[in-house]
């Protein structure tokens, strides 16, 4: 595995290692001078970014996040570069994508023996805030530690393969408030470690889980008697919801009800669905009513929180993103849900509000997961502070004058699990959608897809656009050798 780490990074950390050594161990925060933005972070799992009715792509009942967004940057092309849960959560903390920061697949037990999980070695923007002086707090899943002996003993564990794992606190990357999980997916009684909690001091909660999230995230946002976080020190708070993640029909009866008058013709308007006498096509019936119900409920908690920043006079100073990790095919395409190259799976939300600096608006913005942490430490007035190990860019000119430069590609990603050199590559542009698969003693595969004259990609044009295929493969391999995919060498 290649790792693009610079000899002036080594004498980076080696000097801060010696500082460390030499105040006992840590690095003490300070406190930045001036009036320095916080940060609320929201996003839950497995949101596709067709799925806000503002975007009139779907049938789905969002009021919060379309007057939101009448408030926000709006980039409806977002991606997530690799859709699957953890690597999009390891290349937002670290903006580096997956080759580099290990997280090559899902952290679980299958994966845990190839050191798949976020690095403690890592700088996560988490880590450079809280070296400026911020506090921080984490709610939700969080899915970035490998599961190890004796696994912990819940419903999302097995003796044959663990998903959900403890975060020690030499681990949390900066976050001083804890209120989170690995992964544990019933929403209707989730469970939590507390900051002080250890590996089996877990409780469960007897409440949807976007609901109990939001409760805490409005008592850290009030933080009152100083509860919850530092008074008078600048704050970032990750709000991590789980739905609308499978298991779909774990949500309250009442956001069901919202769409009680919706037939099934209705909600399944998308013209790739598969057919009703398909099993794929039967599964997308089943349970699309109730995929649209979380993100409804998804909607709800979030303009709670929404609403608490208003109320305590804290929303003009504070910087709020809604994104979500991956997007949810539903059956789709054949696919029963998240991480292919396809627009269901790929796009997510992606919405920025930054009163007075950042104009709202709608844009096509091509945004790649490894860019969120580069672009947002510069518009927070972090610039020199990002590491030089981060492969993202950043567009904080572009989010806040519309001018400067501007990705003309995505890349996307997929891997099998220990085997980085192999799995699958692509390039996502404004227009079309390529991507090869190399896997051992398989042929190469190639697709491309038209997403503009064939919007739901269900024509594979690569041998009929042979000029353009390798056109955008040139392209591809240049993004990759960039960022030392060792993909090109297989």
């Amino acid at each position: 595995m290649y790792i693009n780490y610079s000899r002036r990074d080594f004498l980076k950390t080696t000097a801060l290692g010696v500082w460390a050594a030499s105040t006992g161990g840590c690095l003490q925060p300070r406190k930045i001078a001036g009036k320095h933005p916080n940060l609320v972070f929201v996003f839950p799992d497995q949101m596709r970014g067709q799925a806000m009715g503002f975007l009139n792509e779907e049938p789905v009942i969002t009021p919060n996040l379309d007057r939101f967004a009448q408030q926000a940057l709006v980039l409806p092309q977002a991606v997530s570069n690799y859709p699957v849960c953890s690597p999009f959560r390891a290349m937002l903390m670290t903006g580096r994508y997956p080759h580099s920061n290990k997280v090559t697949s899902n952290c679980n037990s299958n994966s845990a023996p190839f050191n798949c999980e976020l690095q403690e070695t890592d700088r996560c923007w988490s880590d450079v805030l809280k070296d400026q002086g911020y506090s921080l707090g984490y709610i939700g899943k969080w899915h970035l530690d490998s599961p190890h002996r004796p696994f912990i003993k819940c419903r999302n564990n097995s003796d044959k393969l663990a998903w959900n794992e403890w975060c020690p606190p030499r681990r949390r990357h900066g976050f001083d408030f804890w209120y989170a999980y690995g992964t544990y997916d019933f929403h209707d009684r989730p469970m939590y470690w507390k900051t002080d909690a250890q590996r089996n001091g877990f409780h469960y909660v007897d409440q949807w889980g976007p609901i109990h999230e939001a409760d805490q995230a409005i008592k850290y946002i009030k933080n009152e008697g100083g509860q919850f976080r530092q008074s008078g020190h600048p704050f970032a708070l990750v709000v991590s919801m789980n739905p609308p993640h499978m298991p779909y029909k774990l949500v309250p009866q009442r956001y069901v009800d919202m769409y009680k008058d919706k037939t099934l013709d209705e909600l399944c308007q998308r013209a790739n669905i598969p057919a009703a006498d398909t099993q794929l096509g039967k599964y997308y019936r089943n349970n699309i009513r109730y995929y649209f119900a979380m993100i409804t409920g998804v909607d709800e908690q979030f303009g709670r929180i929404i609403d608490t920043l208003k109320e305590q006079g804290l929303d003009d100073n504070t910087i709020v993103i809604f994104t979500s990790d991956h997007g949810n095919c539903l059956g789709i395409h054949n696919e029963i849900s998240k991480n292919n190259h396809y627009e269901e799976s790929m796009r997510v939300p992606f919405m920025i509000r930054f009163p007075g600096k950042i104009p709202a608006r709608r844009d096509d913005f091509l945004l790649s997961s490894p860019d969120i942490y580069p672009t947002l430490l510069d518009l927070m007035g972090l610039k020199r502070e990002i590491p030089t190990l981060v492969e993202g860019n950043s567009y904080a000119q572009w989010f806040q004058t519309s001018r400067g430069d501007h990705p003309d590609s995505q890349l996307y990603m997929w891997c099998p699990v220990g085997k980085p050199e192999w799995g699958r590559r692509g390039l996502r542009t404004h227009r079309y959608t390529l991507m090869i698969s190399k896997m051992p003693d398989k042929p190469e595969e190639i697709l491309l897809h038209d997403n503009v004259d064939d919007h739901w990609q269900l024509k594979n044009i690569a041998e009929q656009q042979p000029q353009l295929v390798n056109q955008m493969t040139a392209e591809l391999k240049a993004l990759l050798r960039k960022n030392r995919d060792p993909w090109l060498e297989s």
